[in-house]
């Protein structure tokens, strides 16, 4: 009896999965290019940080200047947040695109998927203690990796639709 019971209970949780994942499927389908471009976050400043990053690479920055510039905790969730959107705008690209280059959209899940275990990495450790050179190498990581990730979208985007490209690259 119980084991019909359990049996029941784990169908149904795994119908309430699907249906679940079936419905953010239809959601993520059913996106445009202006919510894409509106979930990125421009509360943080990321053209900053490009600007540092890579116009002064005669001087690199220490982890502790990439720290300050990420704007600590917060930049890094707002690049764990963009990481997301901005592999999203790729797969909008590659579903909306026939010229897409598929190197390039495994390159944006690749860099995606490490910008979020850095980024998750450097908040659990600084959320266990203060900023160390620890912490402010996974965040010099993450930014690393953001910032290519962003010109690898941008350079996505203008080979496939340079119409997207203005928008983005200011919400980026």
């Amino acid at each position: 009896m119980l084991f019909y019971l359990l049996s029941i209970v784990a169908i149904l949780v795994a119908a309430i999965y699907l249906a679940h994942w079936r419905a953010g499927m239809r959601r993520r389908n059913d996106q445009s290019w202006d919510s894409l471009v509106q979930r990125l976050r421009p509360d943080w400043n990321a053209p900053a940080l490009n600007y540092r990053f890579y116009g002064n690479a005669g001087q690199n920055a220490t982890p502790e200047e990439m720290w300050r510039y990420v704007q600590g905790a917060q930049g890094l969730w707002a690049m764990y947040e963009n990481a997301r959107v901005m592999l999203e705008i790729a797969d909008y690209a590659a579903r909306n695109s026939a010229s897409v280059d598929r190197d390039l959209i495994a390159t944006l899940r690749s860099d995606a998927m490490q910008i979020r275990v850095c980024v998750l990495r450097a908040l659990v450790q600084y959320a266990f203690s203060q900023v160390n050179e620890s912490i402010c190498v996974n965040a010099y990581r993450a930014a690393s990796m953001y910032t290519d990730m962003a010109a690898r979208t941008a350079q996505l985007l203008q080979v496939n639709d340079g119409g997207m490209l203005p928008a983005c690259v200011a919400a980026m």
